[in-house]
């Protein structure tokens, strides 16, 4: 399982309009806020990316990009963008290589039948790449306040370390 401080593993998907997400070109140029969520246009689903979309100029504003994925394919991921005016950026993994490269692809039950599904989960992860929070099976409601909290202080933690590192070497 993920946990903090590893670095995240690399990937690249197709987006809505069937482009190339690939994480490792972001390392040394955005934090990056990377949510897993179960399937477009649920109840949970729609208001967790509705938030994100609302307040994604203020996650830019700490150098950081929102990223959603779902087993979705890109045509699904396309509909529900524009049926919600969102605009996150929405991942399509239907083979679900990467959920289970994020060990988010789990068993779960549901009326009294097992199956897979994605378990809702947001990765914070640094400029260099490293998981910084791992939030497991989250509810939508109020989640994306609690994660911008987090980037907020990413960059405050890193002076903090950096001055603790200078201290130590000097």
């Amino acid at each position: 399982m993920l946990q903090i401080g590893d670095i995240a593993p690399a990937f690249s998907l197709p987006d809505a309009d069937m482009e190339t997400f690939d994480l490792a070109a972001e390392r040394g140029r955005h934090h990056v806020v990377l949510y897993f969520y179960p399937r477009d246009n649920t109840p949970g689903c729609t208001l967790q990316a509705a938030d994100f979309s609302d307040h994604e100029d203020e996650f830019a504003r700490h150098d950081c990009i929102v990223i959603g994925v779902s087993p979705d394919d890109c045509l699904t991921h396309a509909e529900f963008r524009d049926q919600h005016g969102l605009s996150v950026r929405l991942l399509s993994d239907v083979e679900t290589e990467v959920c289970r490269l994020y060990d988010v692809w789990q068993p779960k039950e549901v009326d009294g039948v097992k199956k897979m599904s994605v378990v809702r989960t947001t990765f914070v992860i640094d400029k260099e790449g490293t998981v910084r929070h791992a939030l497991r099976d989250v509810a939508a409601r109020g989640h994306v306040a609690g994660v911008f909290e987090l980037v907020r202080n990413l960059e405050a933690e890193k002076r903090n370390g950096n001055r603790q590192e200078h201290c130590r070497n000097a």
